[in-house]
């Protein structure tokens, strides 16, 4: 799993805790975190993951087309691709928009909403991670929701207390918690992202292959947390510590193809996203993605999709 933390290491997340949520049943709510959420800690990132930690009572969360999860206090729920999604006591009532119930603080500390019918309370502190990178290739394989009983594992309780502490101070207005706070939903992150995959069976896919086997994990590592190197074959194997011949067998069979092939594909897989969801100059992309002239992006990209990347983006 180490694979999947070199990953993260290198996407810079930023990211704070921005609001503080007390609920009383009954009450549903719809939420989503907006740019304007993002603005007091960092420049809008192209990429947001959002969460949320409930540190009393229980809710249900639905996303479009999926089923109710229940979260309980001490459990925070991470959305990955920052979906719309559904929030509540129970979600049979017809929800109201959060953002119409969000108090701003007067004097620099947490945005509050204070909502419900009066009965059993819920308590949330909602939160958010950002990048600048608009795919990722770890976080488009995840699920629309992960779910992380923050006490489990033997660094849980640290992590539970450290993050109630900072969350806590940030609330009073104390300045110097946001930072904390990012680093330490930073780590729960990642602590989900590694159980989610570790729970996996390594049959079910390739790229769940690949992270299961250390060799592998390690490559797959460095490729997508370096994916504009100009990478052969050998230096990979340099990097890993095997012989070119060795790692490209052990790679081809456990992946499908090269690894050549297989970042070849990733980057154009990632060029794709980019055109579609980005203004950027084809050679910026083309640059962004590892390839040194915008011709042989053009070249490959048609190659693969059939089309010329100003075709693609329409």
């Amino acid at each position: 799993m180490d694979s999947i933390l070199d990953m993260f290491r290198t996407m810079r997340l930023t990211g704070g805790i921005f609001l503080d949520a007390d609920f009383t049943a009954p009450w549903c709510v719809t939420a989503k975190v907006g740019p304007e959420d993002c603005a007091p800690f960092t420049p809008e990132p192209r990429q947001i993951i959002a969460y949320h930690y409930v540190t009393a009572g229980h809710l249900l969360l639905k996303v479009s087309g999926q089923k109710p999860i229940p979260v309980e206090g001490g459990e925070i729920v991470v959305l990955p691709r920052n979906d719309d999604h559904v929030i509540g006591s129970s979600l049979t009532i017809r929800p109201i928009s959060a953002e119409r119930l969000i108090q701003p603080s007067p004097d620099g500390g947490l945005a509050r909403i204070v909502h419900g019918g009066g009965g059993e309370r819920t308590h949330i502190y909602c939160g958010f991670l950002g990048n600048d990178m608009p795919h990722n290739t770890v976080i488009a394989m995840l699920p629309s929701v992960l779910k992380l009983n923050v006490a489990d594992g033997a660094s849980g309780n640290w992590i539970e207390s450290s993050f109630r502490f900072a969350a806590q101070e940030l609330a009073a207005g104390h300045v110097n918690s946001p930072a904390i706070l990012a680093k330490l939903a930073e780590l729960l992150f990642m602590e989900a992202v590694r159980r989610y995959f570790a729970s996996q069976p390594p049959g079910r896919n390739a790229w769940a292959a690949g992270i299961h086997d250390p060799i592998i994990g390690h490559a797959l590592g460095l490729l997508h947390g370096q994916m504009t190197r100009h990478w052969t074959t050998e230096d990979l194997a340099r990097e890993i510590g095997l012989s070119r011949s060795a790692f490209a067998e052990r790679f081809t069979r456990i992946i499908g193809e090269p690894p050549m092939r297989y970042l070849a594909q990733q980057r154009l897989v990632q060029a794709s996203v980019l055109l579609k969801e980005t203004s950027d100059a084809v050679a910026r992309i083309a640059y962004a993605v590892g390839y040194e002239s915008e011709a042989s992006f053009n070249r490959a990209f048609r190659r693969k999709y059939g089309i010329p990347p100003a075709a693609w983006r329409g």
